[in-house]
């Protein structure tokens, strides 16, 4: 296991002409809103490269363009200056090799479980057989485990269930990025911990490629690769990246057992709550 330097800061990815051989790189991007006083700049300068099958968590205060930039990644917003890249093609619009999860599910009411699940998968592979698509939406409901919740409405099942479906409608349609805004955020921690886990798992088998917003540091030491701490906004920047040197498959006691779990977890509460906290002026 490598030993975590805390005055040692990963190299951020430095814009360059892009090769085929890579994967998501984030280059040079800016993000301004006009507004009655003048330009508002939410993000500065963004450079990043996430290589593929990465797990990497975004950490940051509130406004600091976090969901900005993977809106930007998504293709739900486009930058004011920059490219986002994936696999040498410049992101302009959504597409389903990319697919988000956001905080509040996102499910359709009127539909049960499996529909909800079911239409993603019919809008994605429109050429597939009936029996085909209904194959690939039982795969991933019993992969998180709603195998006996698939004839409920979203109104019949707990907020941890309604995630597991928007977790497996993103995952069905078989996607090069899995983007999470938040996804356990409104969770109690129990929940929270046994999702974790199940991501985890499904992240191992598929090996997708996942981004992920969070506001827990100790989530993402659990979960992530790498950290991306963002600074405040406006103007936010990326102010450091961490390495998360614990090995895979990981378990959740052995590496609260570790020292360098506290050494890393108090570096980052020092970067968000010391060096980057929130003026009061």
């Amino acid at each position: 296991m490598q030993t975590f330097n805390p005055h040692r800061q990963t190299q951020v990815y430095q814009p360059q002409t892009q090769k085929k051989s890579d994967f998501l790189v984030i280059e040079g991007v800016n993000k301004v809103y006009p507004t009655a006083e003048g330009p508002y700049t939410v993000l500065d300068e963004i450079n990043f490269k996430v290589r593929e099958g990465e797990f990497v968590c975004l950490i940051g205060h509130s406004g600091c363009g976090k969901s900005t930039l993977l809106n930007m990644v998504s293709g739900f917003s486009k930058p004011t200056n920059g490219v986002v890249w994936l696999q040498g093609k410049p992101v302009t619009e959504p597409g389903p090799d990319r697919m988000m999860v956001f905080q509040n599910y996102c499910l359709l009411p009127w539909l049960n479980v499996f529909d909800n699940v079911y239409l993603a998968v019919d809008s994605v592979f429109p050429r597939k057989t009936q029996a085909e698509k209904r194959a690939i939406v039982n795969e991933h409901l019993a992969m998180v485990g709603l195998t006996e919740a698939a004839q409920k409405k979203p109104s019949q099942i707990s907020g941890g269930m309604k995630q597991r479906v928007a977790i497996a409608r993103a995952l069905a349609i078989r996607p090069q990025i899995l983007i999470l805004d938040e996804p356990f955020g409104a969770l109690d921690a129990i929940t929270k911990e046994e999702l974790q886990e199940e991501l985890l798992q499904i992240w191992q088998e598929h090996q997708v490629t996942v981004l992920m917003i969070t506001h827990d540091i100790d989530e993402a030491l659990f979960l992530a690769d790498r950290l991306v701490m963002m600074t405040n906004g406006p103007a936010a920047n990326i102010g450091e990246v961490l390495d998360i040197p614990f090995s895979r498959p990981r378990n959740r006691r052995r590496i609260m057992e570790n020292p360098e779990y506290y050494n890393l977890r108090n570096y980052a509460l020092d970067f968000l709550y010391r060096r980057c906290a929130h003026s009061d002026e």
